[in-house]
C-alpha cells in the first residue's frame, strides 16, 4: 500500500467512526424543531465562517428548495453568509463581530432557529449572534467540534462533532445538514407532521 492509500485509509476509518458517533437522539430533536418552524412560518437563519459559512449556503439551498418543494409548502430559511455587501458593510461600519448579530435583529424574532456551525465553537461571530438569540427567545443550535466552545455552552441545541481536523468536522457538519433536509425529501416526514 502506498503512503498516499494509506493516508486514504485512515482519513476514511476515523470519519466512518465519526458518523457512527453521531446522536440520533439530538438529530430527531432538531428536526422536530424544523418541524415546528415549517408549521408556524417560522425563521430558519444559518450562519458561520470559512467551510462552515458553506455548509449553511448549501444547507439554506437544500432546505429552501429540496425540502420546500416536497413538502409543498417553502421553508423561510436564509444563510446569513450569502449577503456580501450586508455583511462587508456590517463589518466595515461595526465590526466584523457583528456580521450575523445585526442580520438576525433585522429579520429574527422569538420562536425563529437560529443554527450556526462552527468548529471551534468559539467564532467570536458566532457566539455574540447566538447569545442575542437566546435574550430575543429564538431556538438555537449549534454544530461543534471537539473542542466544544462557548457555543456548546450557550446554545440550546448542541451536537458535539468529536474532532478538532477541520476537514473531517465540517464533512460530518455538511452530513448533518443533509440529514436535516432529506428526511424531508426522502418523506420520512411529511407536511405538517
Amino acid at each position: 500500500m502506498s503512503a498516499v492509500q494509506a493516508w486514504l485509509t485512515d482519513y476514511l476509518t476515523k470519519q466512518s467512526a465519526l458518523y457512527a458517533q453521531l446522536p440520533v437522539t439530538k438529530i430527531d430533536e432538531i428536526i422536530h424543531l424544523l418541524v415546528e418552524a415549517h408549521t408556524h412560518n417560522r425563521g430558519v437563519y444559518a450562519f458561520g465562517n470559512g467551510g462552515s459559512a458553506a455548509n449553511c449556503s448549501h444547507f439554506a439551498t437544500d432546505l429552501g428548495k429540496s425540502s420546500s418543494d416536497i413538502l409543498g409548502k417553502p421553508f423561510k430559511v436564509v444563510s446569513l453568509n450569502d449577503n456580501v455587501s450586508w455583511i462587508t458593510a456590517i463589518g466595515n461600519d461595526y465590526c466584523y463581530e457583528d456580521i450575523f448579530l445585526r442580520q438576525l435583529k433585522n429579520v429574527a424574532v422569538a420562536g425563529d432557529l437560529a443554527i450556526t456551525l462552527s468548529v471551534s465553537g468559539n467564532s467570536p461571530n458566532c457566539i455574540k449572534a447566538m447569545e442575542w438569540a437566546r435574550e430575543q427567545g429564538l431556538k438555537t443550535i449549534a454544530f461543534v467540534g471537539g473542542k466544544r466552545g462557548k457555543l456548546a455552552e450557550i446554545c440550546e441545541h448542541v451536537i458535539v462533532v468529536p474532532e478538532v481536523h477541520y476537514g473531517r468536522a465540517e464533512d460530518v457538519q455538511m452530513t448533518l445538514c443533509h440529514l436535516l433536509c432529506y428526511v424531508f425529501v426522502e418523506k420520512i416526514i411529511a407536511a405538517n407532521s
